[in-house]
């Protein structure tokens, strides 16, 4: 057998176990890989199981003073002893209102003008420009303002939330609106189709998927600003109750309702997730 015969003979195999290990490679780790809903939930829960041990330590060992953080097993007492008394629910529900109302009127009023930014651009001349303009303005700034403009009850709180997400959903909605293909509507006009079928028919149900994540998204920034306009002007919410506690310097109260934020924030965003996997199972499909 020749040289050159042997070394491609024994290239073949090699080049075979290379593939093989390749092929190894868990599809978790690789670029758009699947994984099991198990396998999903325990990594995550390994992650925050691997979060709190590290808490446990750096108290436990003094590496931090609890007046800077308290152990894990004092906030969680603190958690119990609001919810026995009650003042966790209350708090809970009222910031749950505000962001309910503040949110969906924002995201009424976003969703026709993104779509007609999105669609036309006359539209988009008239609406990107401005709202461009107003959303680089911190919601920080407009607080003194809010309170002028509504006063320190309830309606407050909901032009917070409103200014903070509304802005940011119509720019968001368009972009979805515009990575519509556009030979979709090409062929809604093939079929004769006026502008309003198309719109409806076409174009916000191949965007619903995007406009639905960019709601989501969006949701998360409702729970930063609802916190904002009730640590001001306030006497009911998580918010307010964080800054009576800052006043004690009760920090295993304030770690407490930190953690019930995200814990909330955690819940409806994996809730709009889960939502939207069965409403958008085309969009899935896709993927």
């Amino acid at each position: 057998m020749s040289s050159g015969s042997r070394q491609a003979s024994t290239a073949a195999p090699l080049g075979q176990r290379r593939g093989r290990r390749r092929r190894r490679r868990p599809e978790m780790l690789r670029i758009g890989g699947r994984m099991r809903a198990r396998n999903f939930i325990l990594i995550s829960a390994g992650v925050f199981a691997f979060l709190l041990g590290l808490w446990w330590l750096a108290t436990y060992a003094g590496w931090v003073k609890a007046l800077f953080l308290p152990p894990p097993d004092q906030v969680f007492n603190e958690l119990l002893g609001r919810l026995r008394s009650g003042d966790l629910i209350g708090d809970a529900k009222v910031s749950i209102y505000r962001i309910a109302v503040g949110f969906t009127l924002a995201t009424v009023m976003a969703i026709p003008l993104g779509v007609l930014a999105g669609t036309y651009r006359f539209w988009e001349a008239v609406i990107e420009p401005l709202v461009d303009f107003v959303r680089y303005m911190p919601v920080v700034a407009f607080v003194p303002l809010t309170i002028l403009w509504a006063g320190i009850d309830d309606r407050q709180k909901f032009l917070v939330v409103w200014i903070g997400t509304f802005f940011q959903q119509v720019l968001l909605i368009m972009d979805n609106v515009k990575r519509v293909p556009l030979d979709f509507v090409d062929i809604g006009r093939t079929f004769g189709m006026k502008d309003r079928s198309i719109l409806a028919r076409i174009v916000v149900p191949s965007a619903a998927p995007g406009i639905w994540d960019s709601m989501r998204i969006s949701l998360g920034w409702a729970w930063t600003w609802v916190v904002l306009a009730e640590l001001v002007a306030a006497t009911s919410g998580l918010g307010y109750r964080i800054t009576t506690a800052q006043r004690f310097f009760q920090t295993d109260t304030i770690i407490a309702y930190i953690v019930v934020l995200g814990v909330l924030g955690l819940i409806t965003d994996q809730t709009m997730k889960a939502a939207g996997r069965r409403m958008f199972r085309y969009a899935e499909a896709r993927r």
